[in-house]
């Protein structure tokens, strides 16, 4: 007795369920690598330097800003303009190119406790820095901001700073999500030229 022989389409029949499985257990091992790779893989780009600040391993003696507000402006102290009663500086660890910070020379905490002439003069050095900052990096934007306390997330609540980031529409790619980390499109020295050049001559 002749045996039928299977069709093309019986075969394929019969290795659809292999196929799923072998499929199933590939996506199953790609899943437990991917496990194991992907958090050992985020930080890519780092800055060991900011790691120890966010984890407060770098506790400077005294007030930084106090600091630079009593030395000769240089990059050491990041300051790029001055006045009697207020001073503009970089963020150490800027969150994008250009983030600058305003403050009082006076070591003050707390907004009310500003003279007249200190909050005027902390207003127009903001307005200054908003200035200097369309000029040199025609943002789409910029945040202006004041963290009033430590509760309030204030790095450095004993001393006032306003800080001002400028911003431009898709600034936030993938690395600040998925890794933590921000590229910024020039060093902290390129940065500190361009804003003494120009408050040098306004």
């Amino acid at each position: 007795m002749r045996m039928a022989k299977k069709t093309p389409a019986k075969k394929k029949k019969a290795a659809a369920p292999q196929k799923k499985a072998a499929a199933k257990k590939a996506s199953s091992a790609s899943l437990r690598i991917g496990k194991d790779v992907w958090p050992l893989e985020r930080d890519v780009l780092f800055r060991p330097d900011r790691l120890k600040y966010v984890r407060k391993l770098v506790k400077p003696e005294g007030c930084v800003f106090c600091k630079a507000s009593k030395e000769e402006q240089s990059f050491d102290t990041l300051c790029v303009y001055k006045t009697d009663h207020s001073m503009i500086v970089l963020n150490k660890f800027p969150y994008n190119s250009g983030h600058l910070l305003v403050l009082p020379l006076r070591h003050c905490g707390d907004l009310l406790k500003l003279s007249e002439a200190e909050f005027a003069d902390v207003q127009d050095c903001v307005r200054k820095a908003m200035r200097a900052l369309n000029e040199l990096y025609q943002p789409g934007g910029i945040n202006v901001g004041l963290n009033h306390g430590a509760t309030a997330g204030a790095g450095i609540p004993e001393h006032l700073h306003y800080h001002l980031i400028p911003r431009w529409a898709g600034d936030l790619n993938f690395f600040p999500l998925i890794a933590e980390t921000k590229v910024l499109v020039e060093s902290l020295e390129q940065t500190y030229e361009r804003f003494l050049e120009y408050f040098r001559n306004i």
